[in-house]
Formats: C-alpha cells, structure tokens, sequence
C-alpha cells in the first residue's frame, strides 16, 4: 500500500513538471541584424518601469478595480526594480553600466512623463535619461488557479507545483540613436503561490541570460 501511494506521487510529480516544462518552452527570439554594430557603441543602457496587467481567467466576485490598478503599479515597479538588482549582482558579465532604477524613475517624474512612456518615441526617453539604450518591458498576469488550493498542492509537491497564474514576459531593447529595435526576447511562464516579483524576475532572467545581447 505505501508502495503504491508513494508511486502515485512521483508520477503526480512528474506529470506536474512536465506541464510545467511544456507551457514553458514557448520562447521568441528577434535581433536586428545592426544588433552588433550599435550594442559595440552603448556604455549605459537604462530599465524602464515595466507595463504590467493582471487579469482573471474568471472574474472574482469580490474583484476591486481600483485595488487591482494598485497591485500592477506595484508590480511594475517590482519587476523593474527585481530586473536591475539580478543585473547587478553579475555586473561583471555584461558589457554596460546599468542605470539606478530611481535614478530613471527621478528623471522620467521630472520631465513630466512617467506616466506617458507610451506616447513617447524610445529615442526620446533616451536623452531624457541621457542613456545609449532602453529596456522596454511588458509583463501580463492572469490568475487562474485557486490560492487556497494551490497552497496545499505546494504543501504536498514542494515550491513550483502550486500554479496559480501564468505570466508572458516581453523584454524589448531600443537603440537611443534612432529608437530602433534591436533586440526582443518573448516568454511565457508558470507562476506559483511562492512567487513574488523578485523571485519571477530571477527566474526570467536566468531564462534570458542565454540570449542577452550585453552578455560578454
């Protein structure tokens, strides 16, 4: 009897992991062909604040609209900062600088266009932030599991087997000369009960780090 518990769940286990893997290989790479030739000119490459949404795969009933736009402000801003703490912490591995998250948030506030990215061109929020290059990044939630059921599966499984969302990251590199694209990196990923914006960033990143065009 315990033989036959303890092969059932492997095989759950296993059946997890392999859904987990499947959902996750949907992975898109583009680079420009001028990518080597205009990266060679960057020095300090800043990390915008990322366009974040969060979404219901069935609306709750007690869904509040204004407490939603609270947690994607919160969570953009996360990632964001999520994004340049794992940059940093292997600094000595890519070929730029990386600017001070606050410092770019500072300079957008008090040009007066933090909150209207979206209406400007890449190689002007370039010289706002007297950078060579930025990374535009968009990261859509939608919840679809349930938190209280996903807390048990996590219980039982261990840490990545209680899914309760899924998560598609786009990371897109804009040359500050002209505000060309140079590089876009697209993924999709499961997200847990454990996960919080740093450790989603931390996951992403080393799923990026492959094709990062500033790795040495």
């Amino acid at each position: 009897m315990k033989r036959r518990i303890l092969s059932f769940f492997i095989s759950l286990i296993s059946f997890s992991l392999a859904g987990t893997a499947q959902f996750e290989s949907a992975k898109q790479v583009y680079e420009s062909p001028k990518l080597k030739e205009e990266i060679a000119k960057h020095k300090t490459v800043a990390i915008l604040p990322f366009k974040a949404t969060i979404s219901y795969k069935r609306m709750p009933k007690n869904f509040d609209a204004e407490a939603n736009k609270k947690e994607e402000e919160s969570l953009s801003t996360n990632m964001q900062s999520g994004m340049y703490t794992y940059l940093l912490r292997k600094a000595d591995k890519y070929s730029v600088t990386f600017q001070d998250v606050e410092r770019t948030n500072a300079l957008l506030k008090s040009a007066g266009v933090y909150e209207k990215l979206g209406e400007l061109t890449q190689d002007s929020i370039c010289k706002i932030l007297k950078v060579d290059a930025v990374i535009k990044s968009t990261y859509a939630y939608e919840k679809t599991g349930s938190e209280g059921g996903a807390i048990v599966k996590t219980i039982l499984l261990g840490a990545g087997t209680g899914k309760v969302g899924s998560g598609a990251l786009t990371m897109q590199l804009y040359n500050g000369a002209d505000g060309e694209l140079l590089w876009r990196f697209y993924k999709e990923m499961n997200e847990d009960v454990l996960g919080s914006a740093n450790q989603v960033m931390e996951r992403m990143m080393r799923k990026v780090s492959r094709n990062f065009p500033y790795e040495k």
